[in-house]
C-alpha cells in the first residue's frame, strides 16, 4: 500500500513490495501530484492513466475529494493501487472508458529515450522506456484524451525536456488541444514540466 506523509512527501521505497515490477512514485510523481492538487477543483471525476503504485490517484482522492479512478496494464500495479484504495481497471489507457466520462485525465508516462535494440521484456522497462524519442505513449494520450475529455475537461501530463516538449505541445495542438506549462522543476540532465492540455474552440 502507498503510504505518504501529511505533506505530501514520497513514502520511503525500500518499504514498499514489487519494486522490481511495479513504478514507485518519485520527484517527477510528486511534481505532477503537486501540480494538479494545486489547479484542479474538489470533487471531480479523474482518471489516472498508467496509475502505477496508485500515488497520483490517491493524493488526488485524498486532498481534492477527487472520484479518482486509475487504468494500468501491469497487474500488479493493478493490484498495488487497489491495494492502496484506488478503484483500477487493467487495460490500454482509455479503451475501457466511454465518451466524456472524466473532468480531468492525468498522466506520469514513461518518457525516457530509449535505444530502439532495447527490448521492453519487463514491466518496469515498460514503465521507465519511452522508445526512441520518449514519446512511445505521449502521443498515444494525445492522440485519445480528447474523447475521454467531458465539455470543459483538462488533461495533464508529465514532460522532460529529454521528450521533446515544444515538438510534444505542436503535436497536441495539431489534435485540437492547448496547453501551457504549469510547473517545472530543474534537475542535473533533465527538467522536469508539468503540462495541461485543454480542447481548443
Amino acid at each position: 500500500m502507498t503510504e505518504e506523509s501529511d505533506d505530501g512527501e514520497i513514502p520511503q521505497l525500500a518499504e514498499q513490495r514489487d519494486v522490481e515490477t511495479v513504478y514507485q512514485p518519485a520527484e517527477d510523481s510528486k511534481l505532477l501530484a503537486d501540480a494538479v492538487v494545486e489547479t484542479i477543483d474538489p470533487g471531480l471525476r479523474v482518471l489516472d492513466v498508467g496509475t502505477g503504485s496508485g500515488y497520483l490517484a490517491t493524493r488526488l482522492r485524498n486532498e481534492t475529494d477527487a472520484d479518482a479512478v486509475g487504468v494500468d496494464l501491469n497487474p500488479e500495479a493493478c493490484q498495488q493501487a487497489f491495494e492502496a484504495g484506488v478503484p483500477v481497471v487493467r487495460g490500454d489507457m482509455f479503451e475501457a472508458f466511454r465518451d466524456e466520462a472524466f473532468d480531468v485525465v492525468v498522466c506520469n508516462p514513461p518518457y525516457l529515450p530509449t535505444p530502439p535494440e532495447q527490448e521492453w521484456d519487463d514491466w518496469m522497462e515498460r514503465a521507465l522506456s519511452g522508445g526512441e524519442d520518449g514519446r512511445a505513449m505521449v502521443d498515444p494520450f494525445l492522440d485519445g484524451v480528447g474523447r475521454v475529455l467531458a465539455d470543459g475537461g483538462t488533461a495533464y501530463l508529465l514532460l522532460s525536456t529529454l521528450t521533446g516538449p515544444d515538438e510534444v505541445r505542436a503535436y497536441a495542438r495539431e489534435r485540437g488541444l492547448d496547453s501551457e506549462i504549469i510547473a517545472e522543476e530543474s534537475h542535473p540532465f533533465e527538467k522536469l514540466l508539468v503540462v495541461r492540455f485543454r480542447p481548443g474552440p
